[in-house]
């Protein structure tokens, strides 16, 4: 495997979603802006939404690739039939879970939205429209499980290009949402399950080469799949971390009136690096790190960890640098539009602001949480983060009285470091991970290469104010200019202080 050919790859379409829906966002802030409709759609979408970040973006490969690896060494008869076990009894799971979920919906989303219990209106159209969007959980996770069997086989491109089936039917919805009028949020909602169901006939195609469906309603419990099991649950939690803790920071947000809309219009700018820097690598490295362990490999898994973490700092500390210095202009620039207003841009910035401390946090926790997926510990994770979970709960319910939202980044940040530390000390104190002379070198260049660029871009930040106004036109081109030209900076200083080598490209492991 070829650790940065692999992550590019997935990296390229995770991309290429991100910026889709970005669009699709952009379109969102247009016509909703940060008001009633919005919050409310916003609650609807994030309920299935988090549930497929459980599933999609490493949970269930946490549990199930070291699994299904260790069956494929045997014969692929075994790792077919392991599959299809644990295939028949998720779509009856899920299945369960939607018609119960469809039955007691109301309930479901006063405790998801626990802010909008006072209001009729609202209550009774985030129940409907959350009615319309849960089956996109059903058809997503099956397509979860298409994405870890073809993950375990080293085929990266297709499953981390699915997602885009979602931003293309939303953005054609809203190309055409003046046609739709006053029932544009219904089309949304529903565009979010046929999405849903597209991504998985979309990965079956590619899945067939290497599993085949059989369907069988005789539930199955033997000691593999309740072994299977065990692993799955805390590694929805552990794994999950961060997106439970947006859906946390959702719930709380919801007492205040926009909130949910600042959240998630900074969630989607920081988000789109640890897509690329946390959750593309930790996913790529998974199946192959998993096998060097079963093999006993020390070398290769010493490599392996040491160039994955050195490929996250690489990516992340630099943007967590520029989301710092320009939090506000980045907003202004991808959203402030149409009913996205000024004082829009002001919260949603200061949001991201917060959450761009925590960045390289969570991009940490997606690593090394993948350290100990990959030795099928699932447990010690599990425990840290739910550790981690309840100290950003009580930070943020202590707080939400006295500052508002604007807690919910600040101890979404907190709560995430300490995360990150725990699991880092945890990997060392089980002897799972420690660093190698190369890494040390290379983190205290990156580190340098991260702070000059800062240096450059804020210094044309400053140049161009003017054009990054709030009323400016052309402020989007020219945020692009100055993201490619601190790219630009960026890899030339890391070139000259070898920070990164050309012959890295080329490493296999």
């Amino acid at each position: 495997m070829n650790l940065i050919k692999s992550t590019s790859t997935f990296s390229f379409f995770t991309l290429v979603s991100r910026l889709l829906g970005y669009l699709r966002d952009i379109l969102i802030a247009i016509f909703l802006g940060t008001g009633f409709i919005a919050d409310i759609f916003f609650v609807a979408f994030r309920i299935p939404n988090t549930f497929r970040g459980f599933f999609a973006e490493g949970t269930f490969n946490a549990a199930f690739v070291p699994s299904y690896a260790s069956e494929l060494v045997k014969n692929r008869s075994q790792s077919n039939k392991f599959a299809n076990e644990i295939f028949n009894l998720l779509f009856f799971i899920l299945l369960c879970i939607i018609l119960l979920a469809q039955l007691f919906m109301p309930i479901f989303v006063s405790f998801l939205a626990p802010g909008f219990i006072e209001g009729t209106k609202k209550m009774d159209l985030a129940i409907h429209l959350t009615r319309i969007t849960f089956p996109f959980l059903f058809f997503i996770c099956l397509a979860s499980f298409f994405s870890a069997i073809l993950n375990s086989h080293n085929k990266f491109a297709a499953a981390s290009a699915a997602p885009i089936i979602l931003n293309i039917v939303l953005v054609l919805v809203l190309i055409f949402s003046k046609i739709l009028g006053d029932n544009l949020v219904y089309y949304l909602a529903y565009g979010v399950s046929l999405a849903g169901f597209l991504q998985l006939i979309f990965l079956y195609f590619f899945v067939k080469e290497f599993y085949s469906i059989k369907f069988n309603f005789k539930i199955i419990l033997n000691e593999k799949i309740k072994f299977f099991f065990k692993k799955l649950l805390p590694s929805i939690f552990s794994s999950g971390v961060t997106q439970i803790n947006i859906l946390i920071g959702t719930i709380i947000a919801s007492f205040q009136a926009s909130a949910v809309s600042y959240l998630y219009y900074a969630d989607r700018i920081y988000q789109i690096n640890l897509a690329v820097a946390g959750i593309a690598i930790g996913i790529v490295i998974l199946p192959q790190l998993s096998k060097y362990i079963q093999l006993k490999k020390k070398d290769k898994i010493l490599l392996i960890q040491n160039k994955a973490l050195e490929l996250s700092f690489f990516l992340s500390l630099p943007a967590a640098i520029a989301l710092m210095i320009g939090s506000n202009q980045i907003i202004s620039a991808l959203f402030g539009y149409g009913l996205f207003d000024q004082n829009s841009v002001i919260n949603s910035g200061n949001v991201l602001y917060f959450f761009s401390f925590g960045l390289p946090a969570f991009v940490m926790i997606k690593i090394f949480a993948s350290f100990f997926f990959a030795n099928q510990d699932t447990k010690t994770p599990f425990y840290i983060s739910l550790l981690s979970v309840l100290i950003n709960i009580s930070i943020s319910l202590y707080y939400f009285d006295t500052i508002g939202f604007i807690i919910i980044p600040i101890a979404t940040t907190i709560s995430s470091w300490f995360n990150a530390i725990l699991l880092f000390t945890f990997l060392k104190n089980k002897n799972l991970f420690y660093f190698n002379k190369i890494f040390l070198i290379r983190f205290l260049k990156i580190i340098a290469s991260s702070l000059l660029m800062g240096l450059f871009f804020n210094y044309l930040i400053g140049i161009f104010e003017h054009q990054l106004a709030f009323d400016s036109n052309l402020k989007s081109l020219f945020l692009i200019i100055i993201i490619f030209l601190s790219m630009c900076f960026y890899l030339i200083i890391c070139y000259f202080l070898k920070a990164f080598k050309i012959s890295d490209i080329q490493l296999k492991y």
